[in-house]
């Protein structure tokens, strides 16, 4: 699965050399639809991928996007409720944004800059990317000052679920339309089958040999669904053993605490064990597995967001 910043650089990618300008998301107040950060790729024939407001402001910057690319210069926009323009453009959320448009040129955003950015994301590193917002240009690093937009690019957020059982389908379905690389791990065959997760990358090792292989860094959740000790136990340990951002493991408050004897007794102390959100998810009262699903991505989302 591709996320939203690897199919923006597959775009810009694959209409080089065509005159592109890239508009960034630079600062937002209040309820902004979208995070600081975010980026929206226009091409000279109009093509565009990406997005900096979710659709309320995108026709404006779409028209100061080709003002860019016909002259090269930089271009600064803020849209306010306030403004009679924002409001013409339909940003009705309460918030403000302010987006910066570059030209895609060595005098803006430059090109291997989007290689820099995959890269980083294929070695699971983050990478700050420093804008002069005076003079318009994009160098790697992290350059802090006035008058300057530092863009943090973190690593890929990436799931991994334990227990090839039916929560497991629509809780990787919820992670895909998150942006979010999920892959199932189940060493039993029967379970673990491409007919009953189709598209799903599957994995038969035993869950903390694929657990400890797959490396969960701070942008990767590691979630428990088997309701088998043999099965989850060991992958909630290789998980605790890594600085996976969000631990998870499915199960009653009585499960959950014979889980948590398990473990202590294994050596993990209580700062560990608090890691570890049991029973997964948010409580909303749900029932089924696509409501069980949803309340553990809602959970996933809260954690990785902090």
């Amino acid at each position: 699965m591709t996320g939203e910043l690897d199919r923006l650089v597959a775009a810009a990618r694959a209409w080089a050399p065509m005159p592109m300008a890239l508009a960034t998301v630079a600062s937002t107040w209040g309820s902004a639809p979208r995070p600081r950060g975010s980026h929206m790729l226009v091409a000279a024939d109009g093509r565009f991928e990406g997005s900096v407001s979710g659709g309320c402001v995108e026709g404006e910057v779409l028209a100061a996007a080709a003002e860019t690319i016909a002259d090269g210069r930089l271009r600064r926009l803020t849209f306010d409720v306030a403004e009679e323009t924002a409001w013409s453009v339909s940003l009705p959320c309460g918030g403000e944004i302010a987006v910066i448009v570059q030209p895609v040129s060595e005098a803006g955003f430059a090109p291997a800059l989007f290689d820099r950015i995959a890269a980083a994301r294929a070695a699971g590193t983050p990478l700050a990317i420093t804008t002069d917002l005076a003079g318009g240009t994009s160098r790697e690093g992290d350059a802090a000052g006035a008058d300057r937009f530092v863009n943090a690019y973190l690593p890929p957020r990436r799931l991994l679920i334990v227990g090839a059982v039916q929560i497991a389908l629509p809780l990787a379905g919820f992670a895909r339309g998150l942006d979010v690389a999920a892959t199932i791990i189940d060493p039993r065959d029967r379970f673990r089958t491409e007919e009953r997760f189709p598209g799903v990358p599957l994995d038969g090792r035993w869950p903390d040999e694929a657990v400890a292989a797959l490396r969960p860094d701070a942008a990767t959740a590691v979630v428990t669904l088997s309701h088998d000790p043999k099965i989850d136990d060991p992958a909630l340990v290789a998980a605790l053993r890594s600085p996976a951002g969000y631990i998870a493991a499915l199960g009653s408050r009585r499960s959950h605490a014979k889980r948590l004897e398990r473990l202590a007794a294994a050596g993990f102390d209580e700062a560990a064990l608090g890691r570890i959100d049991g029973p997964a998810g948010i409580a909303i009262g749900a029932l089924g597995p696509a409501e069980i699903a949803l309340s553990i991505a809602a959970g996933m989302v809260q954690a990785l967001r902090r």
